[in-house]
């Protein structure tokens, strides 16, 4: 497979490379010019490194271990090994626990029942919805 060459724009660089999805079957794969086609199964979860994850939530790796460690984000299920990784649920969990944390001024030690609480929500309404309409 040849890498696609971009023309230089006007100030030099050339255009941002963009990955690009194609998807069959039973496998997607993403195409990226600097890196390499990966092919992956189409059902297999999306998991982000730590750093990945830090980029992505603008949240400090150390803030990233003490959620994960005081139980406030839980790995994903197939996740192994001793490096954090994260998924799609994750991120929002901790966009989540942010935004309590900076716009509700919640504080460290309150965060675990105020997480709590909010899964125990969630939990209460799938079991209402799932009474509702069985």
């Amino acid at each position: 497979m040849k890498a696609e060459k971009h023309a230089p724009g006007r100030n030099g660089a050339g255009p941002k490379p963009q990955s690009k999805e194609k998807s069959t079957a039973n496998f997607t794969f993403y195409t990226n010019p600097i890196l390499a086609l990966i092919c992956v199964p189409s059902d297999a979860p999306v998991l982000y490194s730590l750093e990945d994850t830090a980029h992505l939530t603008g949240v400090h790796p150390d803030m990233l271990r003490y959620y994960s460690r005081v139980g406030l984000i839980e790995a994903p299920q197939g996740a192994f090994g001793p490096d954090l990784v994260f998924d799609e649920g994750s991120l929002q969990a901790i966009r989540r626990i942010e935004h309590y944390r900076r716009n509700l001024n919640v504080g460290r030690v309150a965060l675990p029942l105020v997480c709590e609480m909010q899964r125990e929500g969630e939990r209460r309404q799938i079991e209402l919805h799932f009474l509702r309409y069985p």
